[in-house]
């Protein structure tokens, strides 16, 4: 891992990951999450704000970045989760639970960075309960073709910038080729945001 990598990307992944925008996106799905929750690449703890605590029995903060995991750690200490939470130092492709042992999986703004996605979702599937539920929003390919075109020219160079983030990744189309139904997903562009990073989409999904 290089300097950029260890020093620079963990912070600025964190400020973008916590912009207005993509709040609003997060606190459209995680305050739906329930029972044993998996939540995959949990970076610097964003996320934590918006769960339910009265909803989670136990959180499986997964995230294989070192210096994010310190981060998050540091969160979850001031917003009081005791010992409900389990922080995982792993990649999303290899999960140290059991199958069938999660009720909701969390995924928001971390599919784009993942190297091996399939692996990741196959593991997501793996640990869900058949009556599950995933719980995404995503940033990703989107549907305006002159949009798209500059998303895949950018793509080669925001990708070692930003963490191993991808432009081109179609969400709705990765959950449902790993074996997800999806259920009423919504897309939009975020406010205030360069269109080649700003098409989000959202919503929940299950075994099918």
């Amino acid at each position: 891992m290089g300097l950029w990598e260890r020093y620079v990307v963990p912070p600025l992944v964190s400020c973008a990951c916590a912009s207005k925008p993509i709040m609003k996106q997060r606190a459209k799905v995680v305050p739906r999450a329930y029972g044993n929750v998996l939540e995959i690449g949990c970076g610097s703890g964003t996320n934590f704000d918006f769960y339910a605590h009265n909803e989670i029995e136990r959180l499986y903060a997964l995230e294989p970045s070192k210096g994010m995991i310190k981060r998050a750690k540091k969160k979850a200490l001031t917003l009081g989760w005791g010992n409900r939470i389990d922080f995982l130092e792993t990649g999303a492709e290899s999960v140290e639970l059991d199958d069938n042992s999660i009720d909701t999986v969390v995924i928001t703004f971390v599919l784009c960075t993942i190297p091996d996605w399939e692996g990741a979702l196959k593991e997501a599937r793996r640990v869900l309960k058949p009556d599950g539920q995933v719980l995404f929003s995503e940033h990703g390919l989107a549907p305006d073709e002159g949009v798209a075109k500059w998303q895949r020219r950018i793509e080669p160079i925001w990708k070692p910038l930003a963490g191993g983030c991808h432009l081109t990744r179609d969400t709705g189309l990765m959950l449902a080729q790993a074996g997800f139904a999806l259920e009423g997903m919504e897309t939009m562009y975020l406010p205030n945001t360069p269109k080649i990073a700003g098409f989000v989409s959202w919503g929940a999904a299950r075994i099918s």
